[in-house]
């Protein structure tokens, strides 16, 4: 920092106080008892104001720029327009020490001995507030809240803008160390209002505004008159008994003086947002100083260091954009960096710090040495074991110890120094002169080596990385460049300032000037782009630019000088440059221009660097072959073109090293048939094929499929053509071909089937596979589609495809919810284990879905389908039969339930109570051992109690009631079974007579409730009962003798009509309270034989407790008439049943699926007698005589 004096004025009188017009103009004075107006521009005087009797103290003017006043030992305040006009005056008790404009509101504080006084032009009147003390001066913070009053008495009273005290800062000298000058910083950066504070006590002290200290007070050694703040509150300037003005910085640290004067310096100021500065002196002596901040910096590689603030040191890495700050208390004279060493010259000291690390990337100083000396030098450099002071002539060499080791002196003036690197302890210096000459200085060597002596003055220096050559701007402003080695001036361009050489690139450097910078490569022209300021480095693509004060790297693309070598075909310096930073389309086109160079080297660098692959194929085939000994130039270079897109080019390449098919295939690919053409001549048919097909691939990619069609068979690509007509549903198309084809050409035939099944025609996939011959697909085919009558026919012509079809047909019937049908099926292709499984799952279906006679359909057809397996595996007989015995109970069983649970679940009933009654003591009788699933006890126990109390069967109802009350009844239920309860004791403890049932083979009368179960309770005969109503039928079985086949019993029972026999009918009529009924006599001469020897069969003996069953000899059988006798049919292993019916003038039918057998007197619908069926299925039943007839039903037959 120096200090220019601009122009300098002398009064009369003493000048207490002075202050600027915000925008800088004019300077008013406050000299004896008028006040002076000067121009700033060249100081002279505008207009001395007269308005004041006694000495003017104090001036200021609002930030507006529209009024400024003057306070004066007179004890009045003037205002004052900018036109330089008074329009107001008020007065205080005592002479005006000081005043102050608030910076927002504009209002005025003026100060006296004894009060202050706050004046703004709304208000009419002056509000004043006492002091206890003297005020010597003030000062409003930058919002305008807050009023500082430096006291006399050592006291900092800080006010609202209402004259309320808010805060009191009592210095430690107290009235000792009077309060002279204070000042709030301006700045808008800080986060809290600083107050400066000065006072005679010689001490420069900081607060915040809560009246807390900052830091420790700063000994001056004078007595401060003024203190004063840059405008952005960087620095500040105090003035006072030391005769001078002295810059500090904003935290109190002396820089240095401004300007030494004569006398005290009672004012100064800043000129707004300037540099300048007013001083005012005791003698009347008015100054006005310029000072100029030089730049202080270094700069080494990507390292910048520069001076902040006077007192810092920021080192800038230019790449990262890091930065870090070294603080510093003292004034930064110097900076010199180098590699991982930086260098600060202070006042009295040299600082050399060093990187904590050598990674390339770190920001983090530390101390190494301190140089405890003053010295005095112009400029500064370090280096890796020593420092280096240029003194103008005087080169000196010291360790950092502070020794002095080596000294140099020059001819002339040093104007320039730069490390040019080394050993560490052995570096080079480059040293240019005043007058031209260019000296190498290594700092182990006290002789200097003289490069070069030109014959203008050296104003800039740099030397090229491989040290050949040597650029240098003189004082013309010219870059001349030097060859190291032959002294010769290579070349020299003009309007340069500064240059630097690329330290990655030997032939290319940069220099600025004229507001242009200049990029030279080799001797090509030079290539210029706007830009200010001086170059100071060239790294790669980056150029460090020093603009003012700010240092920059520039990107600058390197596309311009790669041209060059371009148009040189100077492929390898043109990718050097290129490495140095260009655009993709820059290496693109290095990397096409190489290629058609065949520099195929450069070429494959540079597409590596875009990553195109399709070029670095084609390199890397190029670079096979002629290691395969293939060197043909031209043939190369005509792929290049084909890659290009060059296809003339390539193709009379391509003719010409006598490659033509190369061209017609070059042209075929392209889809430029036309062109193709011209290379086919007389050639190879296969040229002519392969130019069709691919002609023929070409329509197909531009949507023309029926001509890619005719031109694929055309070139026999059968194939093709059937995908683009099946893609495109072509059906009449692909039949033509397939009809056209050879049948030994399957591939493509099951191709077209493929599609014609695609396409939803069947027909003429069958076509198309019975022309190949391929059953299987046949087979396939029409199962796909579900054409079950075709399939069917061709397994009964070929049974090896049975399974092929019934299988997947009765997955598809079960798929369809068609179980049953699907149960046959698998049945009916022998997959009895699938038939089994569906039928199960089907019942129990049945079952948890309370389909109850759905359920014993499916019992009845599992008890046939066992049988029908124990008839086919031996070894499995005795479980099936089993599961045959079992499946039949269980069909009987749900579909008596399937009526009760009707009845219980629906509001009415079709049966007749009789009916209801017999059932339920059916079901009940049938549940002796454990109950089914999904058959509920309390709706049969419930049923039975309800018809047995409606028939009179009072005893069996009570029964009921009781079974219930030990079961869980349900909630809708539990009323009425405990009414049913309690009313049915009041009923007779006895079963009507005409209940109970007679057993028509001992004639015993049984009881309704049966411990048994279903058979008698004298002879054990197993009673049959009506499938309708469920009363005991009048037949008996009847067993065979040994040796008699069921056959030859059928046979014999025909062989001769039996006598008819004389019947004595005995009718009894009953009469009760609600039935009138005409019923056959029970006695047990019924039935009249005089010689039927069946009658005699029947006999037992009396008090056996084992059923003894009925068995007949041939001799019985030719006695029995054919009408008398039902035979159950059932297939093997399984025996027939023959029943004797006791009553032959009442007709029974029976079922010829199920064997479900009634009474035709008790018929009276039809529909009924169908549904008592369990097979679901009979719709005629047969007689006693047409049970011998009818031939054996097979049990798959379902009616």
């Amino acid at each position: 920092m120096r200090a220019a004096l601009t122009w300098r004025d002398r009064a009369e009188q003493c000048i207490y106080d002075i202050a600027f017009k915000p925008d800088g103009t004019q300077l008013i004075i406050a000299a004896g008892n008028r006040l002076l107006v000067y121009d700033t521009s060249d100081g002279t005087l505008i207009q001395p104001l007269k308005g004041h009797k006694d000495t003017v103290y104090c001036v200021a003017y609002a930030k507006d720029g529209k009024r400024f006043a003057s306070g004066s030992a007179d004890k009045s305040v003037i205002i004052w327009t900018s036109k330089l006009e008074g329009i107001l005056k008020y007065t205080h008790n005592d002479s005006i020490q000081c005043v102050s404009y608030n910076p927002l509101t504009h209002q005025l504080a003026s100060c006296s001995s004894g009060d202050f006084g706050l004046w703004s032009p709304e208000q009419k009147s002056v509000s004043k507030h006492k002091t206890s003390c003297k005020i010597t001066c003030c000062s409003w913070t930058n919002d305008g809240q807050y009023l500082a009053l430096g006291m006399f008495n050592g006291i900092v009273s800080i006010r609202n803008k209402n004259g309320d005290e808010k805060v009191k800062i009592e210095r430690p000298g107290g009235s000792s160390s009077p309060i002279w000058s204070i000042c709030w910083n301006p700045s808008r950066d800080e986060r809290n209002d600083i107050l400066a504070v000065a006072d005679w006590g010689q001490k420069l002290s900081f607060y915040h505004l809560s009246g807390k200290q900052i830091g420790k007070d700063r000994v001056l050694n004078f007595d401060p008159c003024c203190i004063s703040y840059f405008t952005k509150g960087e620095y500040l300037l105090l003035g006072g008994s030391d005769r001078q003005v002295s810059l500090f910085t904003r935290d109190g640290v002396r820089l240095g003086s401004v300007g030494e004067q004569s006398s005290w310096v009672w004012t100064c100021k800043v000129k707004p947002d300037s540099n300048y500065v007013a001083v005012g002196c005791q003698d009347g002596t008015i100054s006005f100083y310029q000072l100029i901040f030089s730049t202080v910096h270094g700069l080494y590689k990507d390292r910048y260091a520069y001076r902040d603030n006077m007192t810092d040191v920021i080192v800038q890495h230019l790449i990262t954009e890091q930065k870090v700050r070294i603080k510093g208390r003292e004034l930064v004279k110097k900076i010199a960096i180098y590699k991982n060493r930086l260098a600060i010259q202070m006042p009295e000291k040299i600082l050399i710090y060093e990187l904590y690390s050598d990674d390339s990337a770190d920001m983090y100083y530390r101390v190494k040495e301190k140089i405890i000396k003053k010295f005095e030098c112009n400029l500064l450099v370090v280096c890796s074991d020593h420092i280096i002071l240029c003194q103008e002539k005087r080169l000196q060499c010291l360790s950092f110890s502070g020794v002095k080791e080596r000294e140099w002196l020059m001819e002339s003036l040093i104007r320039y120094i730069k490390v040019i690197g080394g050993p560490p302890g052995r570096e080079g210096l480059l040293v240019g002169l005043k007058n031209g000459q260019i000296l190498k200085i290594f700092v182990d060597n006290a002789l200097a080596i003289v490069l070069l002596k030109q014959s203008t003055a050296v104003r800039c220096l740099d030397m090229s990385a491989s040290r050949n050559k040597l650029a240098v701007v003189d004082e013309n402003d010219t870059c001349l460049v030097y060859d190291i080695h032959t002294k010769e001036l290579l070349f020299q361009e003009p309007n340069a300032n500064s240059v630097a050489w690329n330290t990655q690139c030997e032939d290319m450097l940069c220099f600025s000037g004229g507001g242009y910078l200049n990029i030279k490569a080799s001797n090509f022209p030079v290539h210029q782009q706007k830009l200010q300021g001086f170059v100071v480095g060239y790294n790669g693509s980056k150029i460090f630019c020093l603009h003012v004060f700010s240092m920059s790297a520039v990107e600058v693309p390197q596309s311009a000088p790669m041209y060059q070598y371009l148009e040189r075909k100077m492929f390898k310096e043109a990718y050097q440059i290129a490495c140095l930073g260009v655009t993709d389309a820059d290496w693109r086109e290095l990397a096409m221009e190489a290629l058609e160079g065949l520099e195929f080297e450069t070429a494959k660098k540079a597409f590596t660097r875009v990553r195109d692959l399709r070029y670095l194929e084609l390199i890397s085939s190029i670079e096979d072959r002629k290691k395969q000994g293939e060197n043909n130039n031209d043939l190369f270079l005509a792929d290049v073109y084909a890659y290009q897109g060059k296809f003339q080019e390539a193709a009379k390449l391509y003719k010409r090293s006598g490659h033509e098919g190369l061209a017609l295939e070059m042209y075929s690919d392209l889809r430029m048939f036309d062109h193709a053409k011209e290379f086919l001549g007389s050639g190879d048919p296969k040229d002519t094929k392969m130019l069709i097909k691919k002609q023929a691939d070409w329509a197909k990619d531009i949507n023309d499929p029926k001509a890619a069609v005719q031109m694929y068979l055309s070139a026999g690509e059968h194939g093709k053509a059937i995908e683009i007509s099946g893609d495109h549903g072509w059906v009449d198309m692909l039949i033509e071909i397939a009809r056209k084809l050879d049948k030994a050409e399957r591939e493509p035939l099951a191709k077209c089937a493929f599609y014609f099944k695609q396409l939803d025609n069947p027909g003429y996939a069958a076509e198309t596979y019975m022309k190949v011959g391929d059953l299987n697909a046949l087979v396939q085919l029409h199962v796909e589609t579900h054409r079950w009558e075709e399939a069917f026919a061709l397994s009964e012509k070929h049974p090896e495809f049975k399974d092929d079809v019934y299988v997947p047909y009765a997955q598809w019937l079960a798929e369809s919810d068609r179980f049953e049908e699907a149960q046959k099926a698998f049945h009916k292709a022998g997959r009895q284990r699938e038939a089994v499984r569906v039928l199960e799952q089907l019942t129990h279906n049945a079952v948890v879905e309370s389909r109850f006679n759905d359920a014993a359909y499916y019992y009845w057809m599992l008890s046939m389908q066992c049988l029908e397996i124990a008839q086919e595996n031996e070894g499995q007989q005795t479980e099936m039969l089993q599961k045959f015995h079992d499946f039949q109970h269980l069909a009987e069983v749900y579909h008596v339930y399937h009526f009760i649970q009707r009845y219980t679940e629906e509001p009415f009933s079709f049966h007749l109570p009789e009916t209801l009654f017999n059932i339920s003591r059916f079901l009940l009788h049938s549940l002796t051992k454990e109950t089914p699933l999904g058959i509920s006890k309390v709706n049969t126990l419930l049923a039975l109690a309800k018809q047995s109390k409606a028939l009179g069967a009072y005893k069996l109802a009570r029964h009921a009631y009781d079974k219930l009350q030990g079961l869980q009844i349900p909630d809708r239920f539990q009323k009425s079974v405990e009414l049913g309860s309690l009313t049915i004791r009041s009923k007779p403890f006895h079963d009507s007579e005409e209940l109970v049932p007679l057993c028509y083979r001992c004639s015993t009368n049984n009881p309704l409730l049966n411990n048994l179960g279903n058979v008698c309770i004298n002879c054990r005969q197993p009673f049959v009962f009506s499938a309708s109503s469920y009363e005991v039928l009048h037949l008996v079985e009847f067993y065979l003798e040994d040796g008699i086949t069921d056959e030859e019993a059928v046979a014999l029972i025909d062989l001769e009509a039996p006598r008819v026999s004389k019947r004595e009918n005995k009718w009894q009529e009953m009469l009760s309270d609600h039935t009138q009924s005409l019923r056959l006599d029970d006695s047990t001469d019924i039935i009249i034989e005089d010689d039927d020897p069946f009658t005699a069969k029947l006999s037992f003996e009396q008090g056996g407790s084992q059923f003894v069953p009925v068995v007949v000899s041939r001799a019985v059988l030719r006695a029995m008439s054919r009408r008398d006798v039902l035979v159950k049919r059932w297939p093997p292993p399984l025996r027939w049943q023959f029943y004797r019916s006791l009553l032959p003038d009442a007709s029974i039918t029976m079922c010829p699926s199920c064997f479900q057998k009634d009474s035709a007197c008790l018929i009276h619908d039809e529909g009924v007698l169908v549904q008592a069926a369990l097979c679901h299925g009979a719709t005629s039943w047969l007689h006693a005589e047409e049970s011998l007839e009818v031939q054996e039903v097979p049990p798959q037959h379902f009616g």
